[in-house]
């Protein structure tokens, strides 16, 4: 690991500015710091926001809830109100990873925690420099995206929280120097593209204060499920996060382990809307959502297994 300057600033003006000239924030570290073992990353300058006053859940003005950045995802899925009304988002943080690193990780570094595509970590390719080509497109790719992936990048991200907060319109708080912003979810990871380097929206320097979820009457008949190699912990194969609401007509499907962001189902849930929410409309929603699929020869299972977890859920949440 190379040598880096480290600070623990007072206030989030000062992490700004401790961060300005190309500086990391550290916020658990369960994902940069294995990066920097590995010389994957390198930061000259890290700076500490877990001392940072951004943690904790707050009510929001719209029914909905506030979620400090800081906040640590086991502190997120212990959250009673978390729990009543976001079910969803609970049962992802917990299906995400062991009790330790669900202790020291923070909600804005599970956002920004990048791939865990083999060949990013071993070699070079595009994500890490550009124009290198992607190895696992003709190499291992069994557990890569079918959605959305180019020629440059076919790695999925990992993220279990991001997928169910995508699927309640969460919106991602940010401070720059130039003061406040924030970026729907849906938007904060840009499609792969040619620019797979390119990971999330923020501007240059921004520090994601917090993740505001709108309330939902959708959201309390909401569940996570997680299809993975190992039970006790590894990343998702595939997974979804979805909701369901008879009453108001109201669905929601967002998908993991698909693309290289989490992927919302849009096809799916305009399918839905357009008649009954019956078992045999959730397939054909399902088929419609994964019509655009396209599989390498590794992978084609998971078309399969994202159809069959979407039927599947929707049914169980159906009364």
């Amino acid at each position: 690991m190379k040598e880096f300057a480290y600070e623990r600033p007072a206030d989030v003006r000062d992490a700004l500015i401790a961060a300005d000239g190309g500086g990391r924030y550290l916020g658990g570290g369960t994902n940069l710091v294995d990066l920097m073992k590995e010389g994957v990353e390198a930061p000259t300058r890290l700076v500490d926001v877990r001392r940072l006053p951004l943690a904790g859940v707050s009510e929001a003005p719209d029914g909905g809830l506030v979620i400090g950045a800081t906040t640590t995802n086991s502190d997120l899925a212990a959250h009673p109100e978390v729990r009543r009304r976001y079910p969803a988002l609970s049962q992802a943080v917990l299906a995400g990873a062991s009790g330790q690193l669900r202790n020291m990780a923070t909600v804005g570094g599970n956002l920004l925690q990048r791939t865990r595509c083999a060949y990013f970590a071993a070699q070079v390719c595009n994500k890490r420099v550009p124009g290198t080509g992607c190895p696992a497109i003709a190499g291992e790719h069994h557990n890569h995206a079918i959605l959305g992936w180019t020629r440059s990048c076919v790695a999925t991200h990992p993220s279990d929280m991001a997928v169910a907060m995508l699927a309640f319109d969460a919106v991602v708080r940010y401070e720059t120097l130039d003061g406040p912003g924030e970026i729907p979810l849906e938007d904060f990871y840009p499609p792969v593209g040619d620019t797979p380097h390119r990971e999330t929206a923020l501007p240059q320097g921004a520090l994601i204060t917090a993740v505001a979820l709108p309330g939902s009457a959708v959201s309390p008949r909401s569940r996570y499920r997680k299809v993975r190699e190992r039970a006790s912990y590894a990343f998702a194969t595939v997974s979804i996060a979805a909701g369901l609401d008879l009453d108001a007509g109201s669905v929601r499907i967002a998908l993991g382990g698909v693309a290289s962001r989490p992927w919302r189902a849009r096809t799916a849930e305009a399918f839905l809307l357009e008649g009954p929410l019956t078992p045999e409309a959730f397939r054909a929603a399902a088929d419609a959502e994964l019509a655009a699929a396209e599989p390498l020869p590794g992978n084609g299972y998971k078309v399969r297994l994202a159809g069959n977890l979407i039927e599947t859920v929707l049914k169980e949440l159906r009364p």
